[in-house]
């Protein structure tokens, strides 16, 4: 490694910025910054080996991508970040190096998924997983002998006795590349920057010891008896300043993007009411106590006992303070054009801010702990696109560092932190590149409480890393508020944790008499009008609670009508929905100008689950009775034609069919008989299979370019001809969707790489920026847009199906359709796999391959603490032929675990597929054999797991009514217990019995609000199944469906029954 320090190119040397980097792709080198170039070219002069530390918001990544660029001849690359950052770091990489194929990018999901290590260009993994039990994993990141490195979040080894900070340090170390990126390397003191250094430079700076004495302040500290080496303080941090320059770069914003606006800091102190306050004070007293009688022979205990008084201290500031938050953040909702952020700890603190927000009846979106990572970029992005989220309830840990959320000009601090880093984290999830106004972070003080004393700490802490990272004395700088503006504040109800009530009062509940009171006999004998059948519906599809029967009755109409399209394995009822008029309004100014003109209006439309209106939304292609449209009438039906081949309806200006590129002339028929034809056309589409959909569109792949022409060439001008000289037209094109993000990439007819990928939101949106100008051609620009609305057509779960095989594709609808041929295993009338039914299967495999079974299980925590514990050594009892089922030794028959088997050569099998799971380890860690098998046992055999993946797809949304039944329970949840019977009231949920909506009331869970249901039922065999029989249902349409089902269920036994005494009488008359 020195010799790479020392080596330096020709390239680092030059003093052309463009030469230097000419090395990049086209589009990532124009994304660059002056300020990031010269990041870039600061790591290339030190061999790939420094730490970048420019403040948040500055791009850090992009620098990192570049880097990386650089050095690809030597990868593999390792990128470590913590896991609620894995997706995004995925979505980078495939937009600025678009060379990478979704194969050459593995992300690490568990602690023995480690078979994609060894393959893979690009290794992504969190910080999470680095514990003491993840040894397998360890051992290969180990063995795997990373080149280049980034360490993401850095700051995350400031502690030198953290398990990720010893697994880390030799990875790094190892390297021959290593980025380092932080905006806040040093969270509160000197010491936190040691790690970093060790792992850059080993002993650039000298032993810990030696460090410690000199920038850290090291001196020995007693409590009580009790001594120890406090390294806390700081000293000498001009010339550590100086050191770090060396090895670090670090821009602050208001030095780089001038253009940039300010942030502007304000202080809000106000008075506690003596209410709110008196457990707090109590908790005061109680320590005030504890420090004066503290006394030479103070032991452990007490040194533990006081810092649980802080701790308690700390969380009864929070809920003391939270009448006056609430308040607050009610008065911020009343300016209605107003974005703002609220970043809190506590979880108490969290819930206030909810149940304030939600007594405004504003929408908002919510990110704490128990948010899963890939559900946080979908919050992230309603948040950023949604003008109706209005608000961001942030927990300062789970979201203060990593995302973009510069929709919002306001930040509110309901809570402090311990250090300044990561309150300016934080603060910077808003003033970033991007922001287009003046950001106002608001700090809510409650005098004489934690917030004080926390406050000055917070100032202590900024003036040392302040001369240590910029080299200069810094403090948090916020003016003080307006006392009277704020006062307020200060006669706030007292707020109590809604887990703190007793049991609700029945004015809470729901009643008997509620749920049954009479209606008016005379509704039975009036008509209805004609608005009470029309359906009715709110943005984004969501319908209202008045229609929702009728919806339901819709959608079972539409299930009967699709029978033979769930026969081919694509059940969505889109494949085969008949276009509006109004969309043929939106192509023809498209096929005219060759770009699809969304209005600004459009582009604001929303809906509730955050999704954007666009040409290719459900609500244009509804199916409606009849197969006619409310959109249409007799007289725009004259100007539509209708495929011969596809059936598919089209513009009367197309020359061309729009879906298989048939073309026009030879489907032309009398204007008469195209009207008279129309309702049986629809009628003949709405039974035309998916199957046939997608072989169809296979079949045409290859013509496309004859028919493209001849249709094209009829309406380009002349300069747009000479333009299309210098393009390249593709006769076909194939896809691949990526495993991890929502990138779709481009592939030749003949399977090549494009290097090309894009998202087909942004399509639909008409944004072409991710696609090259090759793709301005129309014949190209189709060739995209009929993947991207046959696509779209698919079902979520279908997407996620098509993106999890990797397959390269040239319709999106057959390679579902193929997918879930070879989905559909053999059929089981059992619900979840059972660890009777595995030990079954090991000692069938066991006795049919001549070896033996053993029994495992998960360590247990104490078992995690012996550093120097033999590596698990499991019972075995060998299998031989002749002789009874195995019985465990004393002790062990009711042991926790699975029954495995082994080979003749000793060798355990897959609990899966029960083929050798590979190289020995901790016996827990060899239950399967990739990542794939353990991913598909979870799914059959785990209830949670289960939800938790229909969840990653269909978001708790109902695929029978389309009701957000997650967005109702999170309300639900989050407002307080007294509004919670009119929310339920008011929504579709009231049709559920009494005593289940009361439970709602007490305590909601999210099991209470949707159910994950098998579409094949299991006593049809749907049991066991994968991911494709699998879907959302809300409570009450799971109910509807479990009655059907019973129903049947009941009219197949009774018919069995009467068959296995008798004879059908309907046989009699059938002619033979």
């Amino acid at each position: 490694m020195a010799r790479s320090l020392q080596k330096t190119s020709a390239l680092e040397n030059s003093e052309n910025v463009d030469a230097k980097l000419s090395f990049l792709p086209e589009r990532l080198r124009k994304k660059l910054l002056p300020f990031q170039e010269k990041g870039i070219i600061f790591a290339l002069q030190r061999s790939g080996r420094c730490m970048i530390a420019d403040e948040m918001g500055l791009g850090k990544t992009i620098q990192a991508i570049a880097i990386s660029y650089y050095y690809k001849n030597e990868w593999p690359l390792l990128i470590v970040v913590p896991s609620s950052l894995r997706y995004p770091w995925v979505d980078e990489m495939e937009k600025w190096i678009p060379e990478l194929s979704p194969d050459d990018i593995t992300i690490i999901q568990n602690k023995t998924d480690i078979g994609g290590i060894s393959t893979s260009k690009v290794t992504i993994l969190g910080y999470g997983l680095l514990t003491s039990d993840a040894q397998t994993l360890t051992d290969t990141l180990y063995r795997q002998n990373f080149k280049v490195v980034v360490i993401d979040e850095s700051h995350y080894m400031k502690s030198r006795n953290a398990t990720r900070s010893k697994i880390l340090l030799p990875i790094v170390q190892k390297a021959l590349r290593a980025v380092l990126l932080t905006g806040t390397p040093a969270l509160g003191r000197p010491e936190e920057l040691f790690m970093q250094i060790e792992a850059l430079f080993p002993r650039r700076f000298g032993t810990w010891s030696e460090y410690a004495k000199k920038y850290c302040n090291a001196r020995v500290r007693f409590f009580g008896k009790r001594t120890q080496w406090d390294c806390r303080g700081a000293s000498n941090l001009e010339e550590l300043h100086q050191l770090l320059s060396e090895i670090m770069i670090r821009r602050l914003k208001k030095d780089v993007l001038t253009q940039l606006p300010p942030k502007v800091r304000q202080r809000i102190p106000f008075d506690l009411p003596q209410a709110a306050a008196k457990d707090l004070n109590a908790t005061f007293a109680e320590w005030e106590k504890l420090m004066r009688n503290l006394s030479s022979d103070a032991t452990e205990s007490h040194f533990s006992q006081v810092m649980s008084l802080i701790t308690r201290m700390y969380k009864e500031t929070a809920i003391a303070k939270a009448g006056a938050v609430k308040d607050y953040i009610k008065m911020m909702l009343a300016n209605d054009k107003l974005k703002f952020l609220v970043f809190a700890h506590h979880l108490s603190m969290l819930q206030a801010c909810t149940e304030a927000v939600i007594e405004n009846k504003v929408r908002y979106i919510r990110i704490d702990g128990s948010v899963p990572s890939a559900e946080r970029i979908h919050l992230v992005n309603q948040f950023q696109k949604d003008p109706e989220t209005r608000v961001a309830i942030l927990s300062i840990q789970a979201a203060g560092q990593g995302l973009t959320l510069s929709a919002a000009s306001h930040v509110v601090f309901a809570e402090l932190y311990w250090d300044p880093g990561h309150i300016k984290q934080a603060e910077d999830r808003a003033h970033r590149i991007g922001q287009c106004s003046s950001v106002n972070i608001h700090f809510l003080i409650a005098k004489g409480t934690m917030d004080t004393l926390m406050w000055a700490m917070l100032n202590r802490k900024a003036k040392v890393t302040g001369s240590t990272l910029n080299g200069k004395k810094e403090k948090m700088q916020a003016e003080e508020g307006d006392k009277e503006k704020w006062d307020f504040l200060s006669f706030a109800e007292t707020w109590t944790p809604n887990e703190s009530l007793e049991d609700p009062k029945n004015e809470l509940l729901f009643t008997h008499f509620e749920k049954e009171k009479q209606h008016d006999i005379r509704a039975f004998f009036s008509p209805k009008s004609s608005t009470e059948k029309k359906r009715k519906r709110l943005s984004g599809n969501e319908l209202l609670p008045n229609d929702l029967e009728s919806e339901v009755m819709n959608e079972e109409d539409a299930e009967k009508r699709d029978e033979n399209l769930d026969s081919t394995g694509i059940s969505d009822v889109d494949t085969t929905r008949p276009e509006s008029t109004c969309d043929h309004e939106a192509k023809r100014a498209r096929s005219i100008n060759g770009s699809t003109p969304i209005s600004s209006s459009d582009r604001r439309k929303t809906s509730l689950s955050g999704r954007k209106a666009s040409l290719f939304s459900e609500r244009n292609n509804e199916l409606h009775p009849c197969g006619s449209n409310t959109c249409s009438t007799s007289s725009a039906s004259n100007n539509v034609w209708h495929c011969r081949v596809c059936t598919y309806t089209n513009s009367e200006l197309l020359p061309y069919c729009e879906m298989c590129s048939n073309d026009k002339t030879k489907c032309e028929a009398p204007t008469s008989q195209t009207v008279s034809e129309g309702p049986r056309r629809n009628e003949e589409r709405a039974e035309c299979s998916a199957g046939g959909l997608g072989e169809m569109v296979t079949q045409k792949c290859a013509e496309i370019s004859k028919q493209e022409t001849v249709g094209v060439g009829n309406e380009t001008s002349g300069e747009d001809v000479d333009k299309s000289d210098t393009l390249q037209i593709y006769d076909g094109l194939m896809f691949c969707a990526s495993r991890n993000t929502d990138r779709i990439h481009l592939y030749t007819k003949d399977g090549e790489p494009l290097n090309h990928n894009f998202i087909p939101l942004d399509i639909q949106l008409d944004n072409w920026e991710d696609l090259p100008e090759t793709f301005q051609h129309k014949k190209n620009r189709a060739l995209i847009l009929r993947f991207v609305r046959e696509w779209t057509h698919l079902t979520a779960m279908k997407q996620k199906i098509v993106r999890k095989s990797g397959q390269i594709f040239c319709s999106p609808i057959n390679a579902a359709e193929e997918l879930s041929k070879k989905q559909s295993g053999v059929s089981s009338t059992k619900r979840y796999v059972t660890k009777e039914d595995v030990a079954a299967a090991s000692l069938t495999k066991a006795s049919s391959s001549g070896g033996s079974v053993r029994l495992i299980s998960k360590p247990t925590g104490a078992g995690l603490k012996k550093q120097n514990a033999p590596v698990e050594q499991p019972t075995e009892w060998l299998w031989e032929p002749g002789r009874g089922a195995p019985v465990p030794p004393p002790g062990q028959a009711e042991a926790r675990g699975y029954l495995q088997a082994l080979d003749g050569q000793g060798q355990p099998l897959c609990l899966s597929c029960q083929r050798p799971t590979g190289p020995g380890g901790p016996a827990w860690d060899t239950r399967f054999c990739s990542h794939a098998c353990q991913e598909d046992f979870s799914i059959r055999s785990s209830q949670s797991y289960l939800r938790t993946k229909v969840f990653e797809v269909e978001h708790g949304v109902c695929q029978c009514c389309r009701q957000n039944a997650q967005e109702l329970y999170l309300s639900v949840r989050g407002a307080p217990r007294s509004q919670r019977k009119q929310m339920l009231e008011s929504s579709w949920m009231s049709r559920l019995p009494l005593g289940q909506l009361n439970e709602m009331i007490r305590s909601p869970t999210e099991g209470q609000f949707w159910q994950v249901d098998h579409i094949q039922p299991v006593y049809s065999g749907g049991g066991q199944c994968s991911l494709e029989n699998l879907q959302t249902l809300c409570t009450p349409c799971h109910r509807e469906r479990t009655a059907k089902q019973a129903k049947e269920r009941s009219q197949l036994k009774r018919k069995s029954l009467a068959t296995k005494y008798g004879c059908d009488i309907t046989k009699f008359f059938v002619k033979m």
